[in-house]
């Protein structure tokens, strides 16, 4: 039985459920109690009044709520975390960035982010239906590794709890009111937990469907808007997970699961010169599907009884495949693998493989250091890495130079009570790294337009090598207690990124001009070059510098009981950020600097009213001329800050019966920093209405964009400069039951 086939069967089970009424009145916008437990924040169980740094949790009961509008990780977290730029409305998360930076995204603290080649297909594959809560920490970190540069979001993974096995079902059935008939689609969600003696389980499966989508002004929309990122329709999705544990005492033992599958499979290529982009009907997809089939196993041991403290000790295996869709050679897709034929100069298999092994091991220790202060403790601990890529063509040729990395890691995490009201936490991290890249060949490559043979790019050798580089990362705060609700705090932490290094090797001899020169002499006199092409170049002359990111944070959280907020404010700084060049299709490093605002608050009026929001503002520079420091007038592309302004408000009202209603305003302002680069801001209004039965299942209805707004998406558009419209009025029937 084939895999697309179980994924519909599981999809066909039944109707899938969104909806966008709040469970509750407490808690509703995603603001923070101070005596939640957070792990992510310092890899130990730590308060959140203990944390001097902007974190979040986002419960089980919010999650729940944001899945009956939207089943998708990457919209819950756009809708509910301030920093994190709007959803792009696919399954790519590209220029989804977190405070204008590249965001760390973990499962049970085991990182899902390719470091030697960074795909951003990471967050929209998170089965929400297992996740018990997501634990977010804003700005830079180091904790866990290479990649929080703008933040790190963990989602932490349901467990086994009932003394009998418990099933839950949900299901439903979303459209757009466009076209009900052409995009109804079903979702269904089985799930089964329970715990007997020192044993508990938990398994779920998630199937799901997508068809037709469309627009505010009723036109349906393309299936690769973004250029070789995959779109939301035509669509089958599957996830299935699974853990089973055994605890004896303060010893655990767990085992767990997962495995995410999608295939996209576009009726029609994409016109990327039409206002906004639009399906190109009569021009038939000729590729091969979009595709995920990944795997990720994990091992993990805790004993609160050990010598030293608490031990845990985590291995895990990460077995990745992705596929990206067939792209042709445009003004917009600058550059593709040549066919030898000018009149059509796109190669068949301009299409990328993608292959990921990561397999890692992470020992934590929390030590108790009362003889300090008491309440002190040290959290300390090493971490060994190994990865393995390739990403080949669909001819298997090499598109990137194969590599593996070996890193080990060393850690130490403080955290001292002063006083009572007055607490400091640091730290530091170790990284070494060893870097094999083996030596391959750049197919021949074309740049758009293909009518002169100067803009075709022949065949190099890049020779590779072995290279070890290390980097030291450090953190410090505080948090003081104003009063018994107010707390302030404020924080200095680093983090690093690798840098896409396939991405500089994919595009070796093209990633500047003294590449070009380098490569191919005289035959690229067009650019001022001289001397005999040797079509040769070392990845030690192309390779990029890994990227080190200050924050500087200060802010306030409060906890009245019926309102609860926080706001905060940010400085982030890094002498070699990475930005993508649309025009030239190259990546380079530059000087660059972001600052911004977040607030979050919700109010319980009473009983039955509860109001509350969210609001951003971020705002961010480099260095573009690359002459050594920041000019006033240069912004950072719109592929980092996509909207500058971004805000929710909402209103909930519960009824007597199990009835409520909620009404949410989204808003972003998008983004006038880049000359003839313009995003227009949007104000978008959604509806829902749940039941809830004496039984304690539940029917929920929900209208996103109830008026049919037409919109441009600030964060799809900003990935290509190409204006992508948002996404126009869907309803959302469901229905969830245990039993």
């Amino acid at each position: 039985m084939n895999r697309q086939f179980i994924v519909l069967l599981l999809s066909g089970c039944g109707l899938t459920t969104t909806a966008f009424a709040q469970e509750a009145a407490g808690n509703e916008a995603g603001v923070t109690r101070l005596d939640q437990i957070i792990i992510t924040a310092g890899r130990n169980e730590s308060s959140i009044a203990a944390v001097a740094q902007s974190v979040q949790v986002i419960d089980r009961e919010q999650v729940e709520e944001a899945m009956r509008i939207s089943p998708n990780a990457s919209d819950l977290i756009s809708r509910l975390v301030p920093g994190f730029a709007p959803s792009n409305q696919t399954i790519s998360g590209a220029s989804e960035t977190f405070r204008g930076r590249s965001v760390l995204i973990m499962v049970d603290g085991v990182p899902r982010n390719t470091p030697l080649r960074d795909l951003s297909r990471i967050l929209s594959m998170v089965d929400l239906n297992s996740v018990e809560r997501i634990e977010v920490v804003n700005g830079a970190s180091s904790l866990y590794g290479a990649g929080g540069t703008g933040g790190t979001i963990n989602f932490i993974t349901k467990r086994g709890t009932s003394d009998k096995p418990t099933i839950t079902v949900r299901t439903g059935l979303s459209g757009y009111t466009e076209n009900l008939g052409e995009s109804t689609a079903p979702e269904t969600s089985i799930s089964i937990e329970g715990r007997k003696d020192k044993l508990d389980y938990y398994f779920s499966g998630t199937g799901d469907w997508t068809r037709r989508t469309y627009d505010g002004h009723g036109n349906e929309m393309p299936s690769d808007a973004m250029l070789g990122q995959g779109g939301g329709d035509r669509m089958v999705n599957g996830n299935f997970f699974g853990v089973v544990g055994y605890e004896s005492g303060p010893r655990r033992f767990e085992v767990s699961f997962d495995w995410t599958y999608a295939k996209q499979k576009p009726e029609w290529f994409t016109n990327y010169t039409t206002n906004p982009v639009s399906p190109r009907f009569g021009s038939a997809y000729t590729g091969e599907p979009l595709r995920e089939d990944s795997k990720y196993l994990t091992a993990k041991y805790t004993d609160q009884d050990f010598a030293l403290g608490n031990l845990e000790v985590k291995a895990f295996y990460n077995k990745i495949f992705k596929q990206s869709p067939f792209t042709e050679l445009s003004a917009v897709n600058t550059q593709v693998y040549y066919s030898g034929n000018p009149r059509q100069p796109t190669a068949w298999f301009n299409q990328s493989k993608y292959d990921f092994d990561r397999t890692g091991v992470n020992m934590t220790i929390t030590t108790p250091m009362d003889f300090i202060t008491n309440g002190s403790k040290l959290t300390w601990g090493v971490d060994y890495a190994y990865d393995k890529v390739a990403q080949t063509l669909l001819n298997d040729e090499d598109a990137i130079a194969p590599m593996t990395q070996n890193s080990i890691a060393a850690f130490a995490q403080a955290e001292i009570p002063v006083t009572e009201r007055f607490r400091l936490q640091g730290g530091a991290r170790f990284d070494q790294f060893y870097l094999d890249v083996n030596d391959f060949t750049r197919p021949t490559a074309v740049a758009w337009p293909a009518r002169s043979l100067a803009n075709i790019y022949p065949a190099i050798s890049v020779l590779g090598g072995s290279f070890d580089y290390n980097a030291w990362t450090f953190n410090a705060g505080a948090v003081y207690d104003v009063t018994e609700e107010v707390q302030a705090f404020g924080n200095f932490s680093q983090g690093y990124s690798l840098t896409d290094i396939g991405a500089f090797t994919r595009r070796a001899g093209v990633n500047s001009l003294a590449e070009i020169c380098d490569a191919y002499g005289s035959i690229a006199a067009i650019y001022g070059c001289r001397g005999t092409p040797d079509y040769t170049i070392s990845y030690a002359d192309i390779a990029p510098k890994p990227q080190l990111v200050n924050t500087y944070e200060v802010g306030l959280r409060g906890d009245w009981g019926d309102l609860r907020s926080t706001v905060s404010s940010y400085i982030s700084t890094s002498k070699d950020g990475v930005n993508y060049d649309i025009a030239a299709n190259r990546v380079s490093q530059q000087k660059e600097r972001i600052w911004g605002v977040e607030a979050r608050a919700d109010y319980n009026i009473n009983s039955m009213f509860t109001i509350g929001g969210l609001v951003a503002y971020q705002e961010g520079k480099y260095d573009a001329n690359g002459d050594g420091s920041i000019g006033s007038d240069e912004y950072l592309p719109n592929n980092r800050i996509p909207t500058t302004w971004k805000g929710l408000a909402y209103t909930t009202v519960s009824f007597e019966g199990g009835y409520k209603v909620r009404g949410e305003v989204e808003y972003f302002s998008g983004r006038d920093r880049i000359k003839e680069q313009e995003i227009e801001d949007a104000t978008l209004v959604n509806m829902a209405f749940s039941k809830t039965f004496e039984n304690g299942s539940e029917a929920s209805l929900a209208v996103r964009n109830v008026f049919d707004t037409y919109y441009i998406n600030p964060t799809a558009t900003a990935t290509r400069n190409a204006p992508v419209a948002g996404l126009g009025r869907s309803v959302f029937l469901s229905y969830k039951v245990t039993f």
